[in-house]
């Protein structure tokens, strides 16, 4: 699903508690596996490997430490096989298929939903979340690997015409473009889709418990033990001073959106979340961190306030039920929206 060439800064600013241990963050360093006994009725099972091109860890807290490994496992295929699907930059995927045609027949029922649930951003945030912005992505990689500069006003304005939400046909099996040249990217929803996913292997085999963490997107199941919530602190995006916010998380999901996660050049000025109406990178927030019952409506929403600005993007929020807010502005201001939770 995303692009092995670009250069980023990895989503893993976010540090958790009671998910591999005090103090290791996603690196080369961190385990691949963990099981140690939390307490006299559970065990914590941690592992963690690469998927969807980030370093993703999962951990259960369960009675029996051998089936929580196999659960874990389990998770990790589905959230591996789901990832092929949303893949544009594979060919023979769905949306390869899709972008390179402009046209894409029997659809699975879960890629129609993905695309469908981006639409349904792209209608109640006017437009902030528009996954048509592909082509000016394109433009602005392409352009900065062949000239190590961004592209003119000429040319963005050129491009600015497909990206158009409204241009795209969905029925039941099939989905098709208006316009020739028209992409699709889903990097600000199929991570989430696919979190959830691996949530769903884990509840459908009855554990009570636990986390996936892929690359600072979140989602939990239930708290750390009946008692206990997992506690999430979320850092600044320089990696420097105080965390932010400390929230505890019981059955919800978190997922970050910051300018400072994919670039286009190795100067880190120009960022990967581009506003669909003027097809330039969005420049007045920092990080915006969203918490959603799932992981998929969080991701979007985290790109839709970033994109939308701080004052837009919480009022947006406060009139969305079941999500709340944590802004930090380019400015440095922190936001929150009226029922962000805190430690």
């Amino acid at each position: 699903m995303f692009d092995k060439n670009k250069v980023f800064d990895r989503r893993s600013f976010l540090k958790y508690s009671g998910m591999l241990g005090a103090g290791i963050l996603f690196s080369g360093l961190m385990p691949v596996s963990e099981s140690v006994a939390f307490n006299r009725k559970l065990y914590k099972v941690s592992r963690a490997r690469l998927t969807m091109g980030t370093f993703a860890a999962i951990t259960l807290m369960h009675p029996s430490r051998y089936e929580a490994d196999d659960v874990i496992g389990m998770a990790f295929d589905e959230m591996d096989r789901a990832s092929r699907l949303f893949d544009r930059y594979q060919s023979d995927s769905p949306i390869g298929r899709l972008n390179h045609d402009g046209f894409a027949s029997h659809l699975t029922p879960e890629v129609l939903n993905v695309i469908s649930r981006s639409l349904y951003f792209h209608k109640i945030s006017r437009g902030a979340f528009d996954i048509t912005v592909k082509p000016v992505v394109d433009l602005y990689k392409n352009y900065f690997a062949a000239n190590q500069k961004p592209p003119s006003d000429e040319k963005i304005s050129n491009v600015l015409d497909l990206v158009d939400a409204g241009a795209i046909s969905l029925n039941s099996h099939t989905v098709e473009f208006a316009k020739k040249g028209m992409g699709i990217t889903l990097d600000g929803i199929a991570k989430g889709y696919i979190i959830d996913c691996g949530i769903r292997v884990i509840k459908r085999h009855g554990i009570k418990h636990g986390l996936i963490n892929a690359g600072g997107d979140i989602r939990t199941v239930g708290g750390k033990d009946r008692k206990t919530p997992w506690k999430v602190a979320i850092q600044n995006p320089d990696k420097e001073g105080p965390h932010i916010s400390t929230i505890t998380v019981v059955n919800g999901a978190i997922a970050t959106s910051g300018n400072y996660e994919v670039y286009f050049d190795k100067e880190k000025l120009y960022h990967h979340i581009i506003v669909p109406q003027n097809g330039r990178p969005a420049l007045k927030s920092t990080s915006v961190t969203v918490l959603a019952g799932n992981a998929m409506d969080a991701d979007a929403l985290s790109t839709t306030v970033f994109v939308s600005g701080p004052e837009a993007g919480k009022k947006f929020i406060e009139n969305l039920p079941g999500a709340e807010c944590l802004i930090l502005s380019s400015k440095g201001k922190k936001i929150r929206s009226s029922g962000w939770p805190s430690v």
